[in-house]
C-alpha cells in the first residue's frame, strides 16, 4: 500500500511498503536547490527516522533532471548572502538558517545523520549541489541519461554541502581535487569504478533498480543493526586508529549480541524462514559511541 504526504511544495514524499522515495519536484527548473526544498528535505529525514515502517529511503528527480544546482533566478547576486536580508521560510526552525549558513551543508549533515540507508537515483543531470547533496547518501545508482559536475569554481564560488569533507573519502583526494579544481561537467561513465556510481542504468530501470536493492535491505535485516552500522562506517571514517574502530564494534556486538534481533536472526536462519525483527529504531539505538561529541556550528 502506497502513501503520498501532500503537504510538501517542492519535494515528494511517497511510501510503499518498507520504502520511502522522495522525488525533487521542481521539473520546470531539472529541479534547481532553493531554501525551501533545503527545510523540506531536512523534515521528510526527520520524518522517515521516526517512522519505523520506513527501512530504507530513495532519492531521485521528477521529469528530466535529478537537480540542476542552486536556483540561479535571482541573478548574478545568487550567492551574495551578505548582501540578502536573512530570509525566513515559514514552518522552517530558525536554528537551520542562522548566520546564513550554507544550505547544501545542512542537507549533507542531516543525511549524514540519518538512521535509515539512503539510496540516490540519479536520473539527469547532477551538478552543484545537485550531487554534492548524494555524497553523504550510502549508495548511488544513476541513468544513461545522468550529467555530474562539481562547478562551483566556474560560477567563482566554492564546494558546498561538506563536499570537502565527503568527496575525497568517496573517490579519493587525486580524483577530487580533479573534478573540483577543473569544474567541468562528465558523464556517469566517468564517475563509474571511482566510487562515486554504483551501477548505471537505463532510463526506466533506473527506479527499479534502486527499489531492488532497497526491498533487499528490508526484507534481509535488522533495523537497529543497519542504522548502527551505517553510524559506526560514516563516524569512523575520521578515526585516527583502528582501535578507535575495535572499541565501537566491541561495544555494539556486545549490546546486539544480547538482543532480541541477535536470536530472531540466529533462529530464523537455523529455521530457514524469513526473519522477523522485533528490535525498532524509535525505541532508540544503544550507545556504543560514548565519546562521540557532536560538533557545533561556529
Amino acid at each position: 500500500m502506497s502513501e503520498t504526504i501532500a503537504e510538501f511544495t517542492e519535494i515528494a514524499y511517497d511510501i510503499d511498503g518498507p520504502v520511502l522515495t522522495i522525488t525533487l519536484d521542481r521539473p520546470d527548473k531539472l529541479n534547481a536547490f532553493t531554501g525551501r526544498m533545503t527545510y523540506e528535505l531536512i523534515e521528510a529525514f526527520d520524518r522517515a527516522d521516526t517512522d519505523d515502517n520506513v527501512r530504507a529511503i530513495i532519492v531521485t528527480g521528477r521529469g528530466r533532471g535529478f537537480c540542476a544546482g542552486a536556483d540561479l533566478s535571482g541573478g548574478a547576486s545568487t550567492f551574495d548572502h551578505t548582501a540578502q536580508a536573512s530570509q525566513d521560510i515559514e514552518g522552517a526552525e530558525s536554528t537551520h538558517y542562522a548566520a546564513r549558513r550554507d544550505e547544501g551543508g545542512l542537507v549533507s549533515l542531516r543525511i549524514f545523520d540519518c538512521k535509515k540507508p539512503v539510496i540516490a537515483a540519479i536520473n539527469g543531470p547532477a551538478v552543484g549541489v545537485g550531487i554534492t547533496m548524494c555524497l553523504p547518501m550510502d549508495i548511488r545508482l544513476a541513468s544513461t541519461t545522468a550529467k555530474i559536475g562539481f562547478v562551483f569554481a566556474r560560477r567563482g564560488i566554492v564546494p558546498e554541502a561538506a563536499s570537502s569533507w565527503f568527496l575525497p573519502r568517496v573517490v579519493g583526494i587525486n580524483q577530487a581535487m580533479e573534478w573540483a579544481v577543473t569544474g567541468r561537467v562528465f558523464p556517469a561513465s566517468e564517475a563509474l569504478g571511482t566510487g562515486l556510481i554504483r551501477s548505471i542504468h537505463e532510463p526506466d530501470d533506473l527506479l527499479p533498480a534502486a527499489r531492488a536493492i532497497a526491498m533487499e535491505i528490508a526484507e534481509n535485516t535488522a533495523p537497529v543493526s543497519v542504522a548502527l552500522t551505517r553510524q559506526m562506517l560514516w563516524r569512523t571514517l575520521g578515526a585516527n586508529h583502528p582501535m578507535e574502530g575495535h572499541r565501537i564494534d566491541s561495544r555494539a556486538i556486545v549490546s546486539r549480541g544480547a538482543s532480541a534481533d541477535s536470536r530472531e536472526g540466529v533462529a530464523s536462519f537455523l529455521e530457514k524462514r524469513p526473519p522477523v525483527y522485533p528490535d525498532k529504531v524509535s525505541d532508540g539505538l544503544p550507545n556504543v559511541f560514548p565519546d562521540w561529541v557532536e560538533p557545533e556550528y561556529s
